[in-house]
């Protein structure tokens, strides 16, 4: 048996039937050109189904020790079922998208056994337009968005002639990756149990890491009061809505993709990052979304935003993150002011964290993190809600990607929702495009599935200010990619309004066209304007 560390373990302390701590993903793949499909589907199945040794904790089981369900370890598990494990599912017809989707919310809302290891696979079979999906499912105590990038390039290949010949969670495949990324193993940065009984005195012993610890839980104390500028953190004013409220079992899963190049134009016209103007598209889509339900509180919503500490030469971890809280300025009615504000927010998150080394960073976070364990043990989350949501953006692999010769056309992250938000947006660079994965409480949270709706139409808004809404590349069209919502034959927003657009295009003259495209950048204000 090998313990289970503490970030990790707090996932498992707060599972319960109403809150899974799974994270999982779906994966979209176009079966190769010729192909006999229930051939070639037999022949993934077969090599995921090869029973093998399992990198950690992928062959381990959850079990207590002396100390009962406060000590958790990890046992190899000698009786591994693979039929268990890996399973083959095929869609009713007509096999949309909204069939897939149904099927996900099923899946992703049912505990992980924790008499086996924590980990399903779903080959999905029967969707229209040549196509096969694969759904996995693994406990947040084994894996986060960086560890399951990770796997996702240890699994597939750049290559279309590539054959995989072990199981995507085989240590075999696993060594064999890492044995191409890294030149040497860098140990990994855990505190250890002694450390967390009496963090200031150990640190101040052996790390001389104190002053930086007691500056930093000053300035999170001093937020609550007002003292720590554009930091946010978590509970302070934090806004009481349907989002905010204790959740059921039930999940709804939806997913879009972006075009990349449409968020990159704003970011290069507004002087923002990726994750900023992310972050203020679901800050845009968020406030209509709670209009719509007669609910937009007069405070801003906050966001807790995952942020990575783990090494570059790390790949081993299951969890090495720390969270900044965001505030979404949903309370600012102008979108640029509102995109500042979130600016300044992560700004001064991101600038606390940078105060501390990788190891403080850490422990900073295990402490701060305990009051949200005991309100989700007491059952006060609900009532006492630490942010309004999750925001969370993974970097993944920018090209294209095979798995046995089927092109991978998109990847959405399903992640977890629990008491005191019920409502978990997730997405994933991928290729060219930015993949979205929208997990919520099906109960708490209604008609979720708009939410993909008011992405597109704050993306539209943040084009508008940046002035890059329906301008193209010299000599080159904009291409329009086939997503999810569009493929299933909804009419999103973006779809509306291109129609609109199109049709007041033909009626103008040539000369207001090329007026038009002289004031593709126009310059932003430099000042913040009032709230709306």
């Amino acid at each position: 048996m090998r313990a289970v560390n503490l970030a990790d373990a707090g996932f498992l302390m707060m599972e319960k039937r109403e809150t899974p701590m799974h994270v999982g993903g779906l994966h979209l793949f176009n079966f190769p050109k010729g192909v006999n499909q229930r051939q070639f589907l037999q022949e993934v199945l077969a090599v995921l189904r090869v029973q093998e040794e399992y990198r950690r904790p992928f062959g381990e089981y959850v079990t207590t020790g002396r100390a009962g369900p406060l000590r958790l370890y990890w046992e190899y598990d000698s009786h591994l079922e693979i039929d268990y494990h890996v399973r083959h599912s095929a869609l009713p017809q007509p096999g949309r998208y909204r069939e897939l989707f149904m099927l996900v919310s099923r899946l992703h809302s049912t505990l992980l056994d924790r008499n086996r290891p924590l980990w399903e696979i779903h080959l999905i079979e029967g969707l229209q337009n040549n196509q096969f999906a694969l759904y996995s499912k693994m406990h947040h105590a084994a894996v986060d968005g960086a560890s399951a990038m990770h796997m996702v390039n240890a699994m597939y290949s750049r290559n279309a002639r590539t054959r995989a010949k072990h199981s995507p969670l085989s240590f075999a495949a696993y060594e064999a990756y890492k044995k191409q990324q890294l030149a040497r193993r860098a140990p990994r940065v855990e505190p250890r149990g002694k450390e967390l009984k009496n963090v200031m005195e150990v640190l101040r012993q052996q790390y001389d890491t104190t002053a930086n610890l007691v500056s930093a839980f000053r300035q999170f104390g001093g937020a609550f009061f007002g003292r720590s500028g554009n930091l946010s953190v978590p509970w302070h004013e934090v806004p009481h809505t349907s989002i905010n409220t204790n959740v059921t079992g039930a999940r709804r899963f939806v997913a879009q993709s972006f075009e990349f190049e449409r968020v990159r134009g704003v970011c290069k016209a507004t002087n923002a990052t990726v994750n900023d103007i992310v972050l203020a598209m679901c800050s845009g889509a968020l406030r209509r979304y709670l209009a719509s339900q007669n609910e937009r509180p007069p405070h801003s919503l906050k966001a807790m935003a995952p942020v990575s500490l783990r090494e570059e030469t790390d790949l081993d971890s299951s969890n090495a993150v720390a969270y900044i809280t965001a505030d979404l300025a949903t309370d600012i009615f102008d979108p640029e002011q509102r995109l500042r504000k979130i600016q300044a927010s992560m700004a001064a998150g991101k600038g606390l964290l940078r105060s501390m080394t990788s190891r403080e960073a850490t422990l900073f976070m295990q402490v701060t993190q305990v009051p949200a364990l005991l309100g989700s043990a007491l059952g006060l989350a609900g009532r006492f809600p630490a942010f309004s949501t999750v925001i969370s953006n993974v970097p993944g692999p920018r090209e294209q990607l095979y798995w046995n010769g089927a092109s991978l056309e998109g990847m959405y992250p399903a992640s977890i929702v629990f008491d005191g938000f019920a409502m978990n947006i997730t997405l994933v660079s991928y290729r060219k495009q930015l993949d979205f994965g929208i997990v919520a409480c099906r109960r708490s949270v209604p008609q979720v599935q708009r939410i993909i709706d008011y992405l597109e139409s704050s993306l539209q808004e943040l084009e508008e200010l940046a002035g890059t809404r329906n301008v193209a590349p010299a000599g080159k069209a904009r291409a329009r990619r086939k997503t999810p919502a569009a493929a299933a034959g909804k009419k999103t927003a973006a779809t509306k309004t291109q129609a609109k657009t199109k049709a007041k295009t033909k009626a103008k003259a040539p000369r207001a066209r090329t007026k038009a495209r002289a004031s593709v950048k126009p310059k932003l204000a430099s000042k913040d304007k009032k709230k709306g």
